[in-house]
């Protein structure tokens, strides 16, 4: 018999909060994290807005020697599950071996990539920290977690480009279900706000090039015009179900199903026919048993790409059929806090397990003009008191990767 999974610690660190309960009350009332770019000159940049975390003490979670030895993405990480392990109450209650961890990064530490390539053209190879390497990797925020809270599971990185936290729970989620672990660390973090990460996505035509904060991100609108880079790191605790009511957890809510395709089309552009971003919610809401027709709410990807959005409301009518999706609650919090590239699955993951716990569906903010492409329901704007039962959350990645994850409102006793 499977193990069910639960819920029972959240963290965040994002461009519009710094802890769990500040992004959720920003999300909930619309709050907008894009700004100008503070993190370098945009005099030459097609570029000019971010969503940029501001005010991140990396010491307030780890101490001045440890923090020099980490670059910006791995400080994101460690903070984001420093918060959640706190909330969860769970070191000291599962072996160390059956604690893992399933933490990624869709580019890994492209700061400290920057600075030391810099520093050997500039310097020559012997002025190359020590550190460059371990800094660099894409698996270290995962080491450092595991590090951090002796936890000797389960340990990988994940890496799908915009897939990669909501991989790394919906993973995460197998192995508890299948008893590889009793509790799991999961998600995701990225810093990629610099020069050369904005000039390469602005250059393959990604990113919006407007100036204006308000209709910058502005997820199925008829004026979306690309993503806008966002960053941080979030991180959810997985656990055994039954593990966490013995020892009478807080439950956010439980994860039931997980779908993961692949396009296995292009490096960067879906497949017309929506058809494997579709399988993936088919798998994820079959595994989670949700009835035709329940009432849902759907975090989208929603990056605000004249393609994505499309493509992904055809994914919803197809998996779906066209009346569940019209009727369905979905928003795309990324109008809010940009695109966290491989921080995105999880902090939307988050947003929907808040939402189940509260009733609260939050909106797409700064949505004005419908598409007849994207013609379903948005949550324009405002916050809806609409107390969901279920939610599913979904994510499509460079590379043709697609990840939905399926969620349940836990009930009272």
């Amino acid at each position: 018999m499977m193990n069910r999974v639960a819920i029972t610690g959240i963290g965040a660190i994002t461009p519009i909060g710094n802890d769990a309960p500040t992004f959720w009350d920003h999300l909930i009332h619309g709050v907008c994290g894009i700004a100008p770019i503070t993190r370098f000159d945009t005099k030459d940049s097609k570029v000019t807005l971010a969503a940029e975390v501001k005010g991140f003490d990396p010491l307030a979670y780890m101490d001045k020697r440890d923090a020099r030895k980490a670059d910006l993405y791995t400080q994101y990480a460690v903070a984001a599950a420093s918060e959640a392990m706190e909330d969860s109450k769970l070191l000291g209650t599962v072996p160390d071996n059956r604690l893992g961890v399933y933490v990624g990064s869709g580019i890994g530490g492209m700061e400290t990539f920057i600075k030391e390539c810099t520093k050997c053209k500039e310097k020559g190879p012997r002025h190359v920290s020590p550190f460059f390497i371990p800094m660099l990797i894409s698996n270290m925020a995962a080491g450092t977690i595991a590090i951090r809270f002796s936890a000797k599971g389960p340990s990988m990185c994940i890496t799908t480009a915009c897939a990669t936290s909501a991989n790394a729970i919906g993973e995460a989620y197998r192995a508890i279900q299948n008893g590889y672990a009793d509790a799991m660390i999961a998600g995701g973090s990225e810093a990629t706000i610099n020069e050369l990460a904005t000039a390469g996505f602005a250059n393959c035509m990604a990113l919006h090039t407007g100036t204006d904060p308000n209709c910058a991100s502005v997820p199925f609108d008829k004026r979306r015009s690309g993503f806008v880079m966002g960053e941080g790191g979030a991180i959810l605790i997985l656990e055994n179900y039954d593990h966490a009511k013995k020892r009478g957890a807080h439950i956010y809510a439980e994860v039931c199903g997980y779908g993961n395709t692949n396009d296995a089309y292009h490096m960067t552009a879906p497949e017309s026919s929506a058809e494997s971003p579709a399988e993936a919610i088919r798998l994820a809401v079959a595994e989670a048993k949700i009835a035709k027709d329940t009432p849902l709410y759907i975090n989208a990807h929603g990056t605000s790409t004249t393609l994505n959005d499309k493509t992904e409301t055809l994914a919803f009518k197809k998996a779906l059929g066209e009346s569940w999706a019209k009727s369905a609650w979905i928003s795309s919090t990324k109008s809010m806090h940009g695109h966290m590239l491989g921080a995105t699955g999880a902090a939307e993951a988050i947003a929907c397990v808040k939402a189940l716990e509260t009733g609260i569906i939050p909106p797409t903010i700064h949505y004005q003009e419908p598409d007849p492409e994207c013609d379903l329901f948005y949550t324009p704007n405002e916050a809806l008191k609409k107390d969901p039962e279920w939610a599913i959350s979904t994510n499509l990645g460079f590379g043709g990767h697609n990840a939905c994850l399926a969620f349940h409102k836990e009930k009272e006793d």
